[in-house]
């Protein structure tokens, strides 16, 4: 009976596929954590874009403006804010 089943000679095959290549870009796959809120607010932005960019994209797009400084920082908000409350209520 073992002559039936006996493997010895046999090769094993690629169990998965081939890995794709890598696009341009060279991105990273990875695996994060964000808040809910966070993430309904990303796939909505995504939606409202008629299906034309990605919630991923607009993720990255959004953390490129954070890195690069574009995106509007805590204390210059806070500091516009309470310009326009001084002003409003000097009026």
């Amino acid at each position: 009976m073992k002559d039936q089943y006996h493997f010895s000679k046999g090769t094993r095959g690629r169990v998965l596929p081939p890995e794709p290549e890598p696009e341009p870009e060279s991105k990273a796959r990875i695996t994060i954590r964000v808040d809910q809120d966070i993430l309904d607010c990303f796939l909505k932005m995504a939606e409202e874009s008629g299906g034309t960019t990605g919630y991923q994209t607009l993720i990255n797009a959004a953390l490129r403006e954070y890195i690069e400084g574009k995106a509007p920082r805590f204390e210059e908000t806070l500091r516009r804010i309470i310009r326009e409350e001084l002003k409003s209520s000097a009026a």
